[in-house]
């Protein structure tokens, strides 16, 4: 572990960022106009069909650089081109759970998407790298683009491999009408199929009745909560107060850089806040204590680790260094703490992060990555965006 020595501030446990596709960097503001359904069939489907290998190492890379200088040390993705990913992640030294995305689409079905899993996994086992950094999850991507069948059999091998399953649900009011009509809904149709016997991550749920809340509340199943994507893409506003009045495990997530349209979890907890607060008309309905938590332990809970998220006996010292002597903290530190809180999640935020540490290895230094040259990055994924989006150089 890098020691540390004349540090003052605040040191906390780095942030878990419980949805993200951060390789989509350079799809940045690409379609940011657009719905949900629009936005991915005309703009980001096909940009990602004309993704390559060194694409998305390029643009994760980036994500992780971003999200490090933001605090967030460990980030649940959902992506593509799954070794590109990994290798970034180890590279930049941030913390991942990795589900490679899959959909039934002509020429990429889901059988062979799932068996390429169930291998990886075999082979590798669930966590590797150094800090077991890399753990590797199922990623279908949603109830509306794979058939039952497919969520049946990606349960039958998540659990005989204690994997966790991490897939969109009830994001947009649109997307799901046929599994709706169905079943009743997108999280009875994920108990019918088994996927709520296992450990299940449904990123956004922002569609659920008080039916739904309670099942996946009887099975474990954990959340994200993306505000800023959800309004970004006008899908909605998720009954975060329900979810937690309910006993589900609730994280923080940003979606990609290019529904956000940045990395930054500290700005999530405002929105999360403010919309819940504007919604029941309650100022106690998210404080600045539970926004904090949820984007910590919350996200370690949501995704079903107790290994990340405190600084306690038995967790990774994945920790990060907030500076006070910035205006945010004129106040001083000899405040309430209800004022110090909201001092550092209302007013300070990402901007304050000086150092960040994941396993116990320095991998930011005074706000700057010390693992990856920052602007040869940047470039990389500019040539990226050339290509992906088709634009002229």
């Amino acid at each position: 572990m890098t020691p540390v020595t004349r540090l003052s501030g605040i040191l906390m446990p780095g942030l878990v960022n419980a949805h993200a596709h951060s390789a989509m960097t350079p799809l940045r503001g690409a379609g940011g106009d657009l719905p949900l359904l629009s936005w991915l069939n005309d703009v980001i489907w096909p940009a990602e069909a004309r993704m390559r290998p060194a694409d998305a190492y390029a643009g994760m890379l980036l994500g992780c650089v971003e999200m490090l200088q933001h605090g967030i040390t460990t980030s649940a993705e959902m992506y593509l081109h799954g070794e590109s990913v990994v290798n970034a992640a180890l590279t930049a030294g941030s913390r991942i759970l990795l589900a490679p995305a899959y959909f039934d689409l002509p020429g990429a079905g889901w059988q062979s998407a799932l068996t390429a899993i169930d291998k990886w996994i075999d082979e590798d086992g669930l966590r590797f790298g150094p800090g077991g950094r890399v753990e590797l999850c199922y990623g279908p991507h949603s109830a509306y683009t794979l058939p039952a069948e497919a969520l049946r059999a990606t349960a039958e091998s998540a659990a005989a491999r204690g994997a966790l399953v991490h897939i969109h649900v009830a994001e947009s009011p649109a997307e799901d009408q046929n599994q709706r009509a169905a079943h009743g809904s997108v999280p009875q149709l994920l108990a019918e199929v088994g996927l709520l016997d296992g450990r299940l991550l449904a990123a956004h749920a922002v569609h659920l009745s008080d039916h739904d809340v309670r099942l996946l509340a009887d099975h474990g199943a954990g959340v994200a909560h993306c505000p800023g994507s959800n309004a970004k893409l006008a899908s909605g506003i998720a009954g975060l107060t329900a979810l937690r009045a309910g006993s589900v495990a609730v994280g923080l997530g940003t979606d990609g850089p290019a529904s956000n349209d940045d990395l930054d979890l500290w700005e999530e907890m405002r929105l999360a806040m403010m919309l819940a607060r504007a919604t029941t008309g309650d100022p106690f309905a998210l404080t600045a204590k539970d926004a904090l938590l949820m984007a910590t332990r919350g996200g370690a809970a949501a995704v079903g680790r107790q290994d990340i998220g405190t600084l306690s006996p038995g967790t990774w010292a994945d920790m990060i260094h907030i500076g006070v002597d910035g205006p945010h903290f004129a106040a001083g530190l000899d405040v309430p703490d209800e004022q110090l809180l909201a001092n550092l999640v209302w007013a300070a935020g990402s901007r304050a992060v000086r150092d960040v540490w994941v396993a116990g290895e320095q991998v930011v230094a005074d706000g700057e990555p010390l693992r990856v040259d920052r602007v040869a990055a940047q470039r990389a994924v500019a040539a990226a965006a050339v290509h992906m989006l088709q634009v002229e150089p």
